[in-house]
C-alpha cells in the first residue's frame, strides 16, 4: 500500500505543464517530457532550444512534464502511459531506461531520447544512421570514453594500481564491460561495485567495499541512480578519502575530477529532432546525434580536502577549475 502511494504522489507532483495551460491554442503542438527530478534543468534547456526553432512553449507548443523517480521502472511506464493518453504528439525521455519504458507503452508514438548510452548496443535503435521503429535521439556515448577517463585518473594519480567502478545493477552490461577492459589494458586492477535501483541505494556499503578491496580511486559511471544521488556520492568520497572521477555533469557534487560530455548539449541536439518530427519526419529516418566534445572539470577544493596534489598538466588541461 505504501509503495503505491509513493508512486502516485511522485507522478501527481510531476504533472505540471511548463507554462499556463490557458495560453494553449488549437494550433499548439503537444509534447511530453519524462525525466528524473534532477533533470528539470534539461527541460529548461530543451524549451529554450525549441524556442530558437520557433516552437515556443505556451504559444504554439505545450510541454507536459513528468518527474518519476529514475530508479522506479513502474513510475516511468505510468508516466509514459499518461502522456500517450493525453494525446501528446511525441515523447522526449531522459536516459535509456526511460526510453525502454516509453517503448513498452507505445510502438507508434515518436520517442526522442536524450543521453542514452550506447543506443545500438543496448538495442534501442538498429543503427545510428537509420534508427528504425519509433525511436531516435541523442547520445553522449563515446566508445573511447572508458579509456580516456581512466587515462585521466592515472595522470592525476600516478601511483594508482586499483580502481573501483561504481554503477547500478540496472545499467547496461556494456557500460561495465567497456570500463573493465579499458582498466585491464592499462594495467589497472578493477573492483566493480553495483548498487541496487531502489529509492535509497546503499552507497555506504559500496564505498566500504571499494576501500576494503584496496581501491585507490573510484570511477563513477553514468547511470540514473548515480546521477540522482551524485551529491551523496561526493560526500562519501570525501568521508572515505577516495579520489573520484565522475561524469561531466556531476561537477556540482564536489568530485575531484568530472569528465565527459555535457547533458545540456545533448539536450540541445534533441530539439531539431523534435522539430522535424512535428513537421512530419519519421524517427526511423533521423540519425541519432552524438555529442563529441568532452570537458574536464578539476575541483582543487576537493583535492585539498583529500590531501591530493594534482599534476600541473592535469589542472592546465581542464575546461573549468573549481578553487
Amino acid at each position: 500500500m505504501h509503495r503505491r502511494a509513493v508512486v502516485g504522489y511522485g507522478l501527481v507532483l510531476g504533472a505540471a505543464v511548463l507554462g499556463p495551460a490557458t495560453a494553449q491554442t488549437a494550433r499548439a503542438h503537444r509534447i511530453g517530457f519524462i525525466g528524473p527530478p534532477g533533470a528539470r534543468s534539461m527541460a529548461d534547456v530543451l524549451r529554450k532550444a525549441l524556442a530558437d526553432l520557433d516552437l515556443v512553449d505556451t504559444q504554439n507548443l505545450a510541454i507536459e512534464t513528468r518527474w518519476p523517480d529514475a530508479d522506479q521502472l513502474e513510475q516511468l511506464v505510468e508516466a509514459a502511459r499518461q502522456l500517450v493518453e493525453q494525446k501528446c504528439e511525441l515523447l522526449v525521455v531522459v536516459g535509456a531506461t526511460a526510453a525502454r519504458a516509453a517503448r513498452s507503452v507505445t510502438t507508434e508514438l515518436p520517442i526522442v531520447f536524450v543521453i542514452a548510452i550506447d543506443p545500438v548496443g543496448t538495442g534501442l535503435v538498429a543503427s545510428m544512421e537509420r534508427p528504425g521503429a519509433n525511436l531516435t535521439g541523442t547520445t553522449n556515448y563515446d566508445p573511447q570514453q572508458a579509456a580516456r577517463q581512466l587515462e585521466m585518473l592515472k595522470a592525476a594519480l600516478p601511483g594508482l594500481t586499483r580502481v573501483a567502478l561504481l554503477g547500478d545493477s540496472g545499467a547496461a552490461p556494456t557500460l561495465f564491460v567497456s570500463n573493465e577492459r579499458a582498466a585491464q589494458t592499462m594495467g589497472l586492477q578493477v573492483s566493480t561495485v553495483k548498487v541496487e535501483r531502489v529509492a535509497a541505494p546503499d552507497f555506504d556499503a559500496a564505498f566500504e567495499a571499494a576501500k576494503r578491496e584496496g581501491a585507490g580511486a573510484m570511477l563513477v559511471l553514468s547511470t540514473p541512480v548515480t546521477t540522482a544521488h551524485r551529491k551523496r556520492i561526493g560526500e562519501l568520497a570525501l568521508k572515505h578519502r577516495l579520489p573520484t572521477l565522475a561524469p561531466r555533469d556531476h561537477a556540482d557534487a564536489a568530485m575531484l575530477l568530472s569528465y565527459g560530455t555535457s547533458f545540456a548539449e545533448a539536450t540541445r541536439l534533441a530539439a531539431p529532432h523534435v522539430q522535424r518530427i512535428l513537421k512530419g519526419s519519421k524517427p526511423a529516418d533521423l540519425p541519432v546525434a552524438a555529442v563529441a566534445r568532452p570537458e574536464l572539470v578539476v575541483n582543487l577544493r576537493t583535492a585539498r580536502e583529500l590531501g591530493v596534489t594534482l599534476p600541473a598538466a592535469v589542472v592546465s588541461g581542464a575546461a573549468q577549475v573549481i578553487q
